[in-house]
């Protein structure tokens, strides 16, 4: 049997407390260990109770969740923290300041929920896969650390072209648990003449793509957008899908446009990897460069499949510096992935592939002009 995965609660809120504690509880395998009101108390706590996970509240009294979150980073690095937050403008900006100080992830409060089994409903569908994938991580982390086995090989690829030596005329990013931080880390390192525009998607809800494209603008060489609906693609800017909203592209005489959707959820997401890559592929053909990057679950790999297919080239995030290797290792394992990059490489690889031939042009297709 699977050993318990201790939960530390850490909330104001006696009424969140009472609703987590009993969402999770139902699962065999989850147990609480502890609760707590504030930040100072968790912290007090810590040692004696010794969880697997902290789920974080941020606004509290006392010690918010920001403060408990460094104390706790330098204390326990390694130790797993879900943060909670609000769907407002603040709670977007709080949440992106603690996923910068180093929480895994966030999950935002039940709202308008009709009943405490409806709340219940919606915590246990937020928090149960997280929970497991990132105490799984960090116990894996525990026992092998540094492995000193040989690396596995990757898988053979499936019978798809060879990617082109074609221009790279766009990039596409998907990304998700784990991508604030990962973006904050990558795009501000990104050449202001790279040369082709960047299209991403980070599974987030609207308030937060936002603010996220906001930040990474004000800290980079290069312009970041929140993507809007028919938006003309513009090399050297990075365009960020809205939450809520997918984000697919579409050739329009010589330009490429930015189209936005509210379509059925796909792999559970809105907005989503595959819809994204599916028609990146069919616009740019062999000068596209699909990138996917730490998150969880797999998707991005259906989307991948017809970059391949189109002769593009597809890149997967490394286990070592993903905080959940879900997507990304989806990809890998479909032996889709051309190359495995570590975060930091990423920036300085994608401009060096980019510069590789003549300077690039928005292939339609790999045929022609966008």
């Amino acid at each position: 049997m699977r050993p318990s995965i201790g939960v530390l609660i850490v909330d104001d809120s006696a009424v969140v407390r009472k609703i987590v504690s009993e969402a999770l509880t139902t699962e065999g395998d989850i147990v609480v260990a502890g609760v707590a009101p504030n930040g100072r108390i968790a912290l007090e706590r810590l040692e004696l109770l010794r969880p697997d996970i902290v789920l974080l509240d941020l606004e509290m009294p006392e010690m918010d969740g920001l403060a408990t979150l460094k104390v706790l980073r330098e204390r326990f690095r390694d130790l797993p923290v879900v943060v909670f937050s609000t769907m407002t403008e603040r709670g977007a900006a709080v949440t992106l300041d603690a996923l910068a100080a180093g929480a895994n992830d966030y999950v935002c409060k039940p709202s308008g929920a009709a009943n405490l089994q409806a709340s219940m409903r919606v915590v246990r569908g937020a928090l149960l896969e997280k929970i497991r994938v990132l105490v799984a991580r960090a116990r894996d982390a525990r026992e092998v650390r540094v492995s000193q086995s040989a690396p596995r090989p990757l898988p053979p690829p499936p019978p798809l072209p060879e990617p082109s030596n074609a221009p790279i005329a766009a990039v596409a990013i998907g990304i998700s648990a784990g991508g604030p931080a990962a973006l904050s880390a990558v795009v501000p390192q990104i050449p202001a003449d790279i040369g082709v525009p960047i299209v991403l998607v980070q599974h987030m809800p609207a308030t937060f793509t936002a603010l996220l494209a906001q930040r990474l603008g004000a800290a980079s060489r290069i312009r970041v957008l929140e993507a809007t609906h028919r938006g003309r693609l513009e090399a050297g800017t990075l365009y960020v899908a809205p939450g809520d909203r997918h984000l697919t592209l579409g050739a329009s005489g010589t330009s490429v446009l930015t189209l936005l959707d509210s379509g059925p959820l796909e792999n559970g997401c809105r907005p989503a990897v595959d819809p994204l890559f599916r028609s990146a592929a069919q616009v740019y053909g062999t000068g596209l460069l699909a990138v996917v990057m730490t998150g969880m679950g797999t998707d991005g790999t259906l989307g991948a499949t017809e970059v391949r297919r189109s002769g593009g080239h597809v890149w997967a995030q490394d286990q070592a510096t993903s905080t959940i290797w879900g997507m990304a290792g989806s990809v890998v394992r479909a032996g889709l992935a051309e190359r495995i990059f570590r975060l930091d490489d990423l920036a300085g690889d994608m401009a060096r592939l980019v510069r590789k031939h003549r300077p690039a042009e928005a292939l339609v297709g790999g045929r022609g002009r966008a």
